[in-house]
């Protein structure tokens, strides 16, 4: 058959490659089958192969395999448009939307891509979407039979601050663990001695309650500390309410606000969401109004509120309380560092509370910051990459296959 006449239309004139064709139908040229009748008003396009059906499927045991892997696991296309992605890959940055935020990354893929041959680089990026933190990271490209290329990534920086990590940690949790134990030992002896004395035993007895309280917190807080520095925070990932966090939160430390005399109030509310670990999320913002509470005089506010900022949610924590030496902000964010060590005893802190604050925002991609004047009040803010349900870059945890996020066509039509 001969080879078709090209044609474009706009509003008012159809014209051809041999020269313009006029009124409401276009008379056949040489090759009548190759050309398509059109009418005044309507849009000519040319047929479009779908982007999305010449993409390489993904088989459903490759996703499988892929759910029970430790690595973070991505699959893409040829041409790097992300198929598939775990949750740890969504939770280390390296994919929004449909496209990996790694230059590096997807040049390894363009590479395998080329040649069919795998290949296994490290390499140290900037972890997406804020560029602070420096990612080092092993990973391994590899060609499936389907076409379609797949991502292994280990995170190397991780695994070794874990080990030094486990290191301090045992050593600060052994000298934490001597104080409420020894006085714990003495209130005992005390109140042996004093078993004669009904007063003096009530006495000593609720101290030693109050030191057991200390105690089983600080174990509580080890616990938790201890499991977002080793296990996969993302594990249980879901689609979280930032309104409906705040409003749990408020409703945990509703009765500490009110024995402190201390009013909680909302700020602005947004129907933004976040994807990650509900509990995470929940502890990390109670912590913070906590210690808000606790550290503000009485006939005060603690104020919550959130915005969303390109495509960050900020969730802003204020009070009026003692505000924190300009000194001892590089250093509040650490394990078992204190301000006050007197007041955090009479509060009953264990000083890992901010440390889990950092650690869950480290684990949903985010930060925290802080704000502070003495004798005004301090400003926390947590920081976290904020969920778009129109992009596709995640899905509800009950659609969800093995816990891998499937990625729409963008260009398909």
């Amino acid at each position: 058959m001969g080879k078709c006449l090209e044609f474009q239309v706009n509003a008012r004139q159809i014209v051809c490659s041999s020269g313009p064709l006029l009124g409401s139908e276009l008379a056949l040229r040489p090759y009548p089958s190759c050309v398509a009748l059109l009418r005044r008003g309507e849009a000519a396009q040319p047929p479009v192969a779908s982007t999305a059906a010449l993409r390489p499927a993904v088989p459903d045991e490759v996703i499988r395999v892929l759910s029970v892997l430790p690595s973070a696991s991505i699959v893409t296309a040829p041409d790097g448009a992300v198929l598939r992605a775990s949750s740890r890959a969504l939770a280390l940055g390296l994919v929004n939307r449909s496209a990996l935020t790694i230059s590096d990354i997807a040049r390894l893929v363009e590479r395998v891509s080329d040649d069919g041959n795998a290949r296994e680089q490290e390499m140290r990026v900037r972890r997406p979407p804020l560029g602070r933190e420096l990612l080092e990271l092993r990973v391994r490209a590899a060609a499936l039979g389907t076409g379609a290329i797949l991502l292994l990534i280990d995170d190397l920086a991780e695994e070794r601050r874990v080990d030094a990590v486990r290191r301090d940690f045992v050593a600060n949790v052994s000298h934490e663990l001597k104080t409420p134990v020894g006085a714990l030992s003495l209130l005992a002896e005390t109140v042996l001695s004093a078993a004669d004395d009904p007063e003096q035993v009530r006495h000593f007895a609720e101290r030693m309650q109050m030191e057991a309280s200390r105690l089983s917190s600080l174990i509580q807080d080890v616990i938790d500390l201890s499991r977002l520095q080793s296990d996969d925070p993302m594990t249980r990932a879901e689609v979280v309410s930032v309104d409906e966090l705040i409003s749990r939160a408020f409703e945990e430390v509703r009765t500490l606000a009110t024995s402190h005399e201390v009013e909680l109030v909302r700020g602005g509310q947004t129907d933004a969401e976040v994807y990650g670990d509900r509990g995470q999320l929940l502890t990390a913002l109670r912590n913070l109004v906590t210690n808000a509470i606790v550290y503000s005089p009485d006939n005060t506010r603690v104020a919550v509120s959130s915005t969303v900022k390109s495509g960050l949610i900020e969730i802003a924590v204020k009070d009026q309380g003692i505000g924190i030496p300009g000194h001892d902000l590089d250093r509040i964010f650490e394990r078992f560092y204190r301000v006050d060590p007197a007041r955090s005893r009479g509060t009953g802190g264990t000083g890992l509370g901010l440390a889990i604050v950092k650690h869950v925002c480290h684990n949903h991609g985010g930060e925290c910051t802080v704000w502070s004047e003495v004798n005004t009040g301090s400003t926390f803010t947590l920081r976290l990459p904020a969920y778009d349900p129109q992009t596709g870059s995640a899905r509800e945890p009950e659609e969800l296959e093995m816990d891998i996020v499937s990625f729409p066509d963008d260009g398909g039509l």
